[in-house]
């Protein structure tokens, strides 16, 4: 058994799925539109592995920031600590809030942690 997708809402659905392509080499599809429910989505997968799915639809309210209940964030797998640097003053550098510097975690994993187009929390992690 594996996980089909993960889905995120956003009001931004040209801005996320560029983001996730431009970053981390994601793949889309084609634009699927529902006009009846107000509903566009797209599919952005990873090296065939994993895909997310970003979608709009009219109604859909914004969430309130911090912490909450819930999914807390989503981790990308670099293959090398130098990756996770690179990749972190990357997005530094064109404007996305860095609010983890690369470290090691007390778990043994080198990471780092910034926020996306629409706030979600993004690590960069490399063993």
């Amino acid at each position: 058994m594996r996980i089909g997708h993960i889905a995120i809402w956003t009001n931004k659905l040209e801005e996320m799925r560029e983001f996730y392509q431009t970053y981390f080499n994601g793949k889309s599809n084609s634009k699927y539109v529902n006009p009846t429910k107000g509903f566009e989505s797209y599919f952005v997968s990873f090296d065939g592995e994993v895909t997310i799915e970003i979608m709009r639809r009219t109604g859909i309210e914004e969430r309130a920031e911090g912490e909450r209940i819930g999914l807390c964030h989503l981790a990308f797998n670099l293959d090398s600590r130098l990756h996770v640097d690179e990749l972190t003053e990357r997005l530094r550098k064109d404007g996305f809030r860095i609010i983890g510097e690369p470290r090691i975690t007390g778990d043994g994993f080198y990471e780092s942690v910034f926020l996306d187009v629409d706030g979600n929390i993004i690590e960069l992690v490399a063993e």
